[in-house]
């Protein structure tokens, strides 16, 4: 758990990616740019389907090193893994819990509280460090809006409910979210709501791209453990939708994604120039926003954080693989419950 896992990102439109020996190697122009030892990353990430030729791909099926494919926007394509070789005692548990009514909710009111807390949270950050806040009525608002919330989601008995209170909170937390960017350019970068499929505003952009690069990551790390990233229990069945994997989405967004938003806004690392926003009304992340938000997220994986159950410090970039563990081992019957991320 202590070795950090890497993902490398391809963007450049050019790139072709290639096998030397017990390397890959990554070319543009027939140039190599970039070589590294295989065994030293945990996914390839494209964006675009960029050259990969079979033998590369044949290598990391066998080492168990997942070569996915994304959009432009970060919307997921497809994904190249090799033979699993996961517990088929744990998938037999994970399918039996999901067709078990009171399980799927008891771990579906755990995720969503966590997610709720963690929105809280963030809110309540916010406050401290900036009293004099504009829209500080309306946060303080939603903060007890959500406090009352939590109290219902946990005597929520269906997953109507707790979608319910979900869909409420979420739409709450989103009305003031923009309040958190601090920057100059914050206006540029304001939004009420989220939006999605296709994102109208840059802040929606990003955090639809950040959302992406996330669920890429934690289904990475279900497989890892030997979970079905397509079986969830909030999420429930649909083919070809990772549901597990947006699952725990939920308990993660705040932290990875929003708080990663609100950063690179707030520093400017991302200007609204950065964007492109198309006739439909889209708005898409250029090339060079892309790199800025994928350098950003990498940096954040590598930061050290006390994980709130184990009590150890372990890296940002592990959270996923510690939590689909503990859900493992809950699945398995080593824990009573499964313990969500939080932090404060």
């Amino acid at each position: 758990m202590k070795r950090h896992l890497n993902t490398l990102y391809i963007t450049n439109d050019d790139a072709y990616l290639r096998k030397d020996h017990e390397t890959f190697v990554v070319e543009l122009d027939g140039k190599k740019v970039f070589q590294a030892p295989i065994r030293s990353i945990e996914n390839i990430v494209c964006f675009g389907f960029k050259p990969v030729t079979p033998a590369l791909m044949a290598e990391c099926a066998e080492r168990q090193v997942g070569i996915a494919f994304l959009s432009p926007t970060g919307q997921f394509l497809a994904r190249v893994q090799g033979e699993h070789h996961g517990n088929v005692l744990l998938r037999k548990a994970q399918y039996a819990a999901s067709d078990d009514t009171t399980r799927v909710v008891g771990i579906s009111r755990v995720i969503v509280a966590a997610k709720v807390t963690n929105y809280r949270t963030i809110l309540l950050r916010h406050l401290r460090n900036h009293p004099q806040t504009p829209g500080k009525e309306a946060i303080e608002q939603v903060i007890a809006l959500l406090a009352h919330r939590l109290r219902g989601i946990e005597r929520a008995d269906s997953l109507d409910t707790l979608r319910g209170y979900e869909g409420e909170c979420a739409r709450a937390y989103f009305s003031v979210a923009a309040y958190l960017l601090t920057a100059p350019t914050a206006a540029e970068f304001w939004f009420v709501t989220r939006s999605r499929r296709p994102p109208l505003d840059r802040s929606n952009a990003l955090l639809s791209f950040l959302y992406a690069l996330i669920t890429n990551d934690i289904r990475s790390a279900l497989e890892a453990v030997g979970l079905d990233p397509y079986v969830g229990f909030f999420h429930r069945l649909r083919p070809g939708r990772p549901s597990l994997a947006l699952d725990l989405l939920e308990e993660l967004r705040a932290y990875l994604g929003d708080r990663t938003l609100f950063t690179l806004v707030n520093r400017q690392q991302v200007q609204p120039q950065d964007f492109e926003i198309r006739a439909s009304g889209e708005v898409r992340l250029t090339d060079t926003a892309r790199k800025t938000v994928l350098s950003a997220y990498q940096q954040r994986k590598q930061e050290e954080i006390l994980h709130p159950f184990l009590g150890e410090r372990v890296t940002v970039g592990l959270i996923p693989h510690i939590q689909a563990q503990l859900l493992a081992r809950y699945l398995r019957g080593d824990m009573e419950m499964y313990v969500p991320f939080t932090f404060r």
